[in-house]
């Protein structure tokens, strides 16, 4: 089969597509032909081996599939790595099937970031209706879902951050009432001042550096922020437990290998998601979609934050 197998670790330049031999099934495992593959975020962390969980080589990135089952149904998979072939070995347990009324790249945002958005709203922060919620990278995967998923679940105020005009107006399009640029000097000036002076009550935060120090200042009393990556590969400052008591303010950590362990918290989000994306209540945002030898390019994407919305591999060209 074609794959792409990197033998060291590093940036989009190691991601080269060659011949590999088929994956060997485990125990419960079964041999599938790969539909289209998901362009995460974390597999640019996976291939430089900087995430939180270490990998070992050779390995095949991504973890994010549609398959096509021998009885023809396509099914949905969240692996731990081998998503950049033409095949794949998972699971059939662990598989989620997909409506006729959803497409394959549809299919793809549910998983690491539809779950995502989907929790970060629901487990981590716990949005209540008529709070403000502030999403950072909103014309990203995880953004311009958690977007549409605030304003069904009630929020009063929706504050999107994007870099460029053209992602800005796709975040209100999306139901954002106010697009922030990502870039300003004074984000917690520009972020308070997006709520009419307030502070903001829930923050989705997965810049790290600046923008989470920024985003832990604008929040209000009872406020809370969920950090769910570090793209500018840049740590905060120190969270000083004594200051987060004076404002009654929470930092949430959240990694989706967790929820992945208690498969009834994926399940929940997944077919929920998927439910709403088949009765058109929710509408994924699809960007590209590059062939096998095109992997570099979308991990450069997402690295420069020029991509706009869900990233899918095609393994079939």
């Amino acid at each position: 089969m074609r794959g792409i197998q990197i033998t060291e670790f590093g940036g989009p330049e190691t991601l080269v597509v060659s011949e590999l031999p088929d994956p060997q099934p485990s125990n419960g495992e079964q041999v599938f032909d790969v539909l289209a593959a998901g362009v995460n975020y974390a597999d640019t962390h996976q291939t430089e081996d900087s995430y939180l969980a270490k990998q070992t080589l050779p390995m095949i990135p991504g973890g994010e599939v549609v398959v096509r089952a021998p009885d023809g149904r396509r099914l949905l998979g969240l692996l731990g790595s081998g998503g950049y072939a033409q095949k794949v070995a998972a699971d059939t347990n662990r598989l989620f099937p997909i409506p006729d009324a959803v497409n394959d790249e549809q299919a793809l945002t549910t998983l690491v970031q539809g779950a995502t958005a989907w929790h970060l709203l629901r487990t981590s922060t716990h949005l209540a209706e008529g709070e403000t919620v502030v999403v950072h990278a909103g014309a990203g995967g995880v953004g311009t879902l958690a977007i549409q998923l605030a304003r069904r679940w009630g929020a009063g105020r929706i504050i999107a951050t994007a870099s460029s005009v053209e992602k800005r107006q796709l975040t209100l399009d999306l139901g954002a009432d106010v697009a922030v640029d990502s870039r300003t000097d004074d984000l917690t000036a520009a972020l308070r001042d997006a709520n009419g002076g307030r502070g903001v009550d829930v923050v989705l935060e997965m810049t790290g550096g600046r923008v989470f120090d920024a985003s832990l200042a604008a929040l209000a009393p009872l406020g809370r922020l969920a950090t769910f990556g570090m793209a500018s590969r840049t740590a905060p400052s120190p969270v000083d437990p004594g200051k987060l008591m004076a404002r009654s303010a929470g930092v949430i950590g959240f990694w989706l290998v967790h929820v992945v362990q208690r498969p009834q918290l994926l399940a929940a989000a997944v077919q929920d998601l998927m439910t709403l994306i088949a009765d058109g209540e929710l509408k994924p945002v699809i960007g590209r979609r590059y062939s096998l030898d095109q992997a570099a390019d979308a991990h450069r994407a997402l690295l420069d934050r020029s991509s706009i919305g869900k990233l899918v591999l095609d393994p079939t060209s």
